[in-house]
């Protein structure tokens, strides 16, 4: 008994000093990251592989590092300061994931996969495993099965009626070349002439992103004063 109690104790010292406890906390970090950064690197995202290993690698050593400080020689501090920095600090790398171009946003999946990529490696760094595996699986669950959800929603077909207020007399030909360029189908068509304008009151029909698409370029023409979409 007393050869298993000296074996056990000889083993926890063992793990204390090559602090295996934090080789497993970084293992576990580089296959979660690694598994969210694939899904990304695959989707051609700006915050592939490399990046969210890094990310959640660095946030649980932080988190485990802020913890022992915490309680070294007997202090007594606040674990959770460290890992309040690293949650404001993730937000500069986010928002360097995010563009703008045209009045589209872009990014923002990615922007908030690199906060939560963040939060799985100081869960996993405070050591509460299960709930930083189980928070990576459902990161990854949103990821492939909405993210394929979300662009069957985004590609489907809808009616919009359209104001459409171009200069006097301006030809509907173009305009309707436009529309169909852009994959749209104008159903009905109305004109209205004022002395100032010409109004064109539409009822288009189309992939949904597509109808953005179609205002910024008609708002580019010199002879299109005002597109509405309702």
């Amino acid at each position: 008994m007393m050869l298993v109690q000296m074996a056990v104790q000889s083993m926890q010292e063992v793990v204390a000093g090559l602090r295996l406890d934090l080789l497993l906390k970084l293992a576990t970090a580089v296959l979660l990251g690694g598994a969210i950064g694939l899904e990304r690197q695959v989707a051609g995202k700006p915050a592939g592989l490399r990046t969210n290993i890094l990310i959640c690698l660095g946030s649980t050593l932080l988190m485990d590092l802020s913890i022992r400080l915490a309680g070294l020689d007997g202090r007594v501090g606040d674990p959770a300061r460290l890992a309040a920095q690293v949650v404001t600090g993730i937000g500069f790398l986010g928002a360097g994931t995010i563009m703008q171009a045209k009045g589209t946003i872009s990014g923002l999946t990615s922007a908030a996969t690199i906060w939560a990529v963040a939060a799985i490696g100081l869960t996993i760094g405070a050591g509460f495993y299960i709930e930083g595996v189980g928070a990576g699986l459902l990161v990854l669950v949103v990821l492939l099965v909405l993210g394929n959800l979300e662009h069957k929603l985004v590609r489907t077909r809808r009616t919009v009626p359209i104001t459409l207020r171009a200069a006097v007399a301006t030809d509907w030909a173009p305009l309707e070349h436009l529309f169909t360029d852009t994959g749209l189908k104008v159903l009905d068509r109305e004109t209205y002439d004022h002395p100032r304008d010409r109004v064109f009151e539409l009822r288009v029909r189309g992939p949904a992103p597509q109808f953005e698409v179609a205002r910024d370029l008609l708002i580019e023409r010199a002879d299109v004063l005002d597109v509405t979409l309702h």
